[in-house]
């Protein structure tokens, strides 16, 4: 079965975009390549439960097993040698892109507290959109008893888009809840 999103995508929104744009090719108009959930981890460098519970979660949430990185070069500062493990991230492609963003957009970002929607200016010039949660409570799939302790992560969504507005236009057409601002 074809994924929700990507449906909508395909039969409303690239007509849409391709009218606003005033595009002259079906090719032009913006489309989602990837995205990527990055957790930083500094205390897995001593904590190695820290790691495993986090690649777990991030597992969870994304339905995909995360990499670990590692830290390219030893820093004193931070108590942190070379080729120790630093972090853990996912990047979805495709189907499950597509149903991680479904999931975001209507079942996770509404569950914060106070939400007033997400800041339209974290794009990067390029039409690419990076989000940062403080909890990892707001997916349904994480259950509140099992987490040791409450983590954020980073998602970043990467486009074909030339410009912000053509990004913006793309996600607010896919439900993204932006604030006004």
């Amino acid at each position: 079965m074809p994924d929700k999103l990507k449906v909508i995508y395909q039969e409303k929104i690239v007509p849409k975009l391709m009218d606003q744009f005033k595009y002259t090719n079906i090719h032009q108009v913006p489309k989602l390549v990837k995205v990527t959930v990055n957790r930083g981890l500094g205390e897995a460098s001593q904590n190695a439960k820290a790691l495993d519970s986090s690649i777990d979660e991030i597992g969870i949430i994304t339905g995909q097993k995360p990499v670990v990185t590692r830290a390219k070069k030893a820093i004193a500062g931070f108590k942190i040698r070379k080729g120790v493990p630093v972090g853990v991230m996912v990047t979805l492609r495709a189907d499950r892109m597509y149903d991680f963003l479904d999931r975001l957009i209507n079942l996770a970002l509404p569950r914060i507290r106070d939400f007033r929607g997400i800041s339209p200016k974290s794009f990067d010039g390029r039409g690419n959109y990076s989000l940062g949660l403080r909890e990892q409570l707001i997916f349904p799939e994480i259950e509140y008893d099992r987490i040791d302790q409450i983590r954020g992560m980073d998602i970043s969504i990467i486009t074909t888009a030339n410009t912000d507005e053509e990004g913006r236009a793309l996600l607010k057409e896919m439900g993204m809840p932006f604030r006004d601002n």
